[in-house]
């Protein structure tokens, strides 16, 4: 038995945090914040994205293709 993952829509939880952790760190890049604030929500926002996209991936890949 093969389990599908569903593919995340724009609207997902998954998504929205990873569209809002790099609106903050843009944020915090335009307020003048320290360089280690700036970093570390860079690299929460990087992470976030990285994991929708495997995620996306992995969904993507266990769907049969279809012929247009």
């Amino acid at each position: 038995m093969t389990h599908r993952t569903a593919v995340l829509n724009p609207d997902h939880p998954m998504y929205t945090d990873a569209v809002d952790a790099m609106k903050q760190y843009h944020e915090a890049q335009a307020s003048g914040h320290p360089a280690e604030e700036i970093e570390r929500l860079r690299l929460i926002a990087e992470a976030q994205f990285e994991a929708v996209n495997e995620y996306q991936l992995r969904a993507l890949c266990s769907h049969p293709r279809t012929p247009h």
